[in-house]
């Protein structure tokens, strides 16, 4: 009998097999047929492929269900199969290897995104994953591997939906990244591993994209984040072309350069991704053999709670800074952004968060509670724009069950609710969501009775909170109290109360605390001086975060001094980074007013906020002052598609942010056409798009289509699995300046070559480039394409910068 998964991982280190693709390809798998259908035509192929890896010494064996979800399954007319391919994967997977290796139901990704990003509910997309999970469960598989995933929002969603069919069984989560240490979305390491460490993967890493170096740093920066077991598939080195066939020149010996490292990180499964066969995975075997490394878990930064969103990660307690939590995304005494929420706009959410961001916020609170509104359905777009605006993670802020459930499906990462409290009935609605939902949460410090007078009653709610939490699973670093904030003018000796029960929960408790600090002063005159004082007391008291208005000035004045001087800025680079140019500004007097934005400008600037709503009123102004269709194109719009550009290529913003600028583009764009006459707006240029015959993945050509008809260029796509004579031929009638070929296969990107030599053969005079995610521009100079693009903003710029070159 074996021993079960976590425990053997617990014990020794691991072998996951190698590439399954690989090998099939090796064995006749034709370009563009589906892999799984194998398991019902050819099933003793995939079982002597699962053979040769248990006989090279693999302890997990991986099924032929990668691509076995509806949406992938779908393209081959095979949905209808669904369950009977992947009962049958784990099925040909257990009888290869029998109980001598464990069973790893490979579960990949759809080929879409979530909403907002593409165009797929959260419950659409846990609906996919659950349904195929459900067949391999069914089918007696010993764990669960989600590999090679892009979208934070789909692993997360996969996981979460794994858990509603089976609390206990093992999950693998692994993300991929690129070599610039993102996903293709922007995800860090850091902020995959606490979201999918908070939902409940068992293991986290990373297989594809990457070479063991690469993947080495990934698990390097996840380490510093979570305590949970890591898995490294590394790819046999990065493809090249030789004799026109797609290679992977990692040898089996490379692959083991880094096990002693790895293993330093705590790695407990080594196995091999794209180009690895049975020999790299015999090498991998016999660099472990003898190597035994009990795992113990350890919580990194013991105390901390770590939170994250798509493109960034806060932390609260620990010996970080005290987190700045924006308070400023609330309806409660704000007339105009209640009304907005009742007309469903959103630009006061978008500025709020902008701003706030700007002034020091590490984490936003987001609230739309008010009356005369779909809260639930309110919520989600809050949390919507917010989330395109800005990187920092969430704080969600209710008191309905059912608008916290509809933000956390909508959240991109692992955010912080607020709140529960003492209340039973808090306790039973609330806590389940944060579990679920892989969150964390504020409680609050009071009870069916109301808010204690004393420390120890107030800690004896906390008390009770993490009781309750700890008993479903939400572990004590996850739980924040709020020790509350009374009216100093009502209750004076309440102030001292407070500053006491912090440092009683955080002594007897050991949980971390926050505060809304502003409570503190209403009613009293000259709010700030109280409010900015009782903030220094909290933070010496140990305040681990704070609700505040980070753009009033004297609490972030108090916030930087005060980590100084407790030693949680070191070297004061903080705050000196914040005030370094104070001492030049005060002797000049005063800094220069700013100039307001014209109407070129504030229309640049609403493309790189992505402001959609208010884009279309902006575009009346322009042509209400005079401004040409062809004005407001190249002096407003393109200058902020353009910056947004340069910020993408520095890292400063990432594809969805990318992708919401280009809609907003859009909506604008779609305001001028009305004013146009016929061919009033020149075009940058014809481009047609498609992805390779025997490619189905189209995700990467689809953004670059929207990109490039945002930068003035009529685009013609072909869609996904395109034959050659038909992209010659479109291309021919068309009359293009260029072709964009994509493949994100290794198989197919010998067909690309294809398709440029039957370019040339017949004649057709225009440009060629190549992309996707195996492409290379080594590859692209051997096949003869005009230009290789790594991603969709270079793609345009590139396409550009060659056809202004043209005659």
């Amino acid at each position: 009998m074996k021993t079960p998964f976590l425990e053997a991982i617990s014990e020794r280190v691991l072998v996951l097999d190698g590439a399954m693709g690989t090998m099939l390809q090796e064995q006749g798998l034709k370009p563009g047929q589906s892999p799984e259908e194998l398991n019902l035509t050819l099933p003793e192929v995939v079982a002597g492929v699962h053979r040769a890896y248990r006989e090279a010494g693999a302890d997990i064996i991986v099924t032929n269900t990668f691509g076995g979800n509806r949406e992938k399954l779908s393209h081959y007319g095979l949905e209808g199969r669904l369950r009977e391919i992947n009962r049958a994967g784990v099925e040909i997977a257990r009888n290869a290897v029998g109980e001598t290796a464990y069973v790893a139901a490979s579960i990949g990704p759809t080929g879409k995104f979530v909403e907002p990003v593409g165009d797929l509910t959260f419950d659409a997309m846990a609906a996919i994953f659950r349904e195929q999970a459900e067949a391999l469960i069914e089918a007696g598989a010993d764990l669960i591997t989600l590999e090679t995933f892009l979208d934070i929002k789909e692993i997360r969603a996969a996981v979460i939906a794994i858990r509603e069919i089976s609390p206990t069984i093992p999950i693998i989560a692994m993300m991929t990244f690129d070599d610039n240490g993102r996903s293709v979305l922007g995800t860090p390491p850091e902020a995959a591993a606490i979201t999918l460490d908070a939902v409940g993967a068992d293991i986290i890493g990373s297989n594809c994209g990457l070479g063991v170096d690469g993947i080495h740093e990934i698990l390097r920066a996840m380490r510093r984040v979570t305590g949970r077991p890591l898995i490294s598939q590394a790819n046999a080195g990065l493809p090249i072309l030789k004799d026109g066939k797609t290679i992977f020149p990692g040898t089996p010996e490379e692959m083991t350069a880094y096990h002693d490292r790895l293993l330093e990180l705590g790695v407990r499964i080594i196995g091999g991704c794209c180009g690895t066969t049975p020999e790299h995975i015999r090498a991998i075997r016999d660099a472990l053999s003898g190597k035994v490394t009990p795992f113990t878990p350890v919580a990194p930064e013991q105390g901390t709670t770590w939170l994250s969103s798509r493109a960034g990660i806060a932390a609260i307690g620990g010996n970080h800074p005290a987190a700045i939590i924006g308070e400023r995304i609330n309806p409660t005494g704000k007339k105009t952004f209640a009304a907005e929420l009742r007309e469903g706009k959103i630009s006061y959410i978008r500025r709020e968060a902008l701003e706030q961001t700007a002034a020091g916020a590490t984490l936003l609170d987001v609230n739309v509670g008010t009356p005369g509104i779909d809260e639930p359905a309110t919520m989600e777009q809050a949390v919507f724009c917010v989330s395109g605006a800005v990187s920092v993670p969430l704080v969600l802020d209710s008191s309905s069950p059912e608008a916290l459930e509809r933000g956390l499906k909508a959240v991109d990462g692992k955010p912080l609710v607020n709140s529960v409290s003492g209340e039973e009935k808090s306790l039973l609605r609330i806590l389940p969501l944060v579990k679920k939902y892989g969150a964390a949460i504020i409680g609050l410090a009071l009870s069916e009775e109301g808010i204690p007078e004393t420390a120890d009653g107030r800690t004896a709610i906390a008390a009770k909170i993490l009781e309750a939490a700890q008993k479903i699973g939400i572990p004590r670093h996850d739980i924040v109290i709020d020790c509350l904030t009374l009216t100093v003018s009502a209750e004076q000796k309440q102030a001292v109360e407070t500053l006491a029960a912090i440092r009683k929960v955080k002594d007897t408790l050991a949980l971390n605390t926050v505060l809304g600090v502003s409570n503190i002063s209403f009613g009293l005159p000259a709010r700030p001086l109280i409010s900015s004082t009782f903030f220094a007391m909290a933070l010496q008291a140990g305040l681990d975060a704070a609700i505040i208005n980070p753009k009033e000035q004297a609490m972030m004045d108090v916030w930087r001094a005060a980590m100084v001087l407790l030693q949680k800025d070191p070297r004061a680079a903080g705050y000196i980074e914040a005030y370094r140019d104070k001492q030049t500004a005060d002797a000049a007097g005063a800094q220069t007013p700013s100039v307001p934005l014209d109407i070129q400008g504030l229309l640049s600037r609403a493309i790189i906020d992505g402001d959609r709503e208010g884009i279309r009123d902006l575009v009346e102004q322009a042509l209400c002052e005079g401004l040409t269709p062809l004005e407001v194109s190249n002096e407003g719009l393109l200058p902020g598609l353009e910056e947004v550009g340069r910020r993408f290529a520095k890292n400063q913003v990432y594809l969805p942010q990318v992708m919401l600028s280009a809609e907003t583009m859009q909506t604008a764009f779609t305001r001028l056409k009305e004013e146009m006459n016929q061919g009033s707006l020149a075009t940058a240029g014809k481009i047609l798009m498609a992805t390779v015959e025997g490619d189905i993945h189209d995700i990467g050509k689809n953004i670059v289509c929207t990109l490039l008809e945002n930068h003035g260029f009529e685009v013609i796509d072909l869609g996904k699995n395109v034959p050659a004579a038909r992209i010659v031929h479109e291309a021919r009638e068309r009359k293009v300046d260029a072709v964009g070929l994509s493949a994100l296969m290794t198989t197919t990107m010998a067909e690309m070559e294809n398709v440029i030599q039957k370019l040339r053969a017949e004649g057709v005079k225009t440009f060629t480039m190549i992309g996707g995610a195996v492409v290379t521009e080594d590859y692209a100079r051997e096949i003869g394409a005009d230009l290789y693009a790594r991603d969709a903003m270079e793609a345009v710029a590139r396409i550009k910068k060659l056809l202004e070159k043209a005659p």
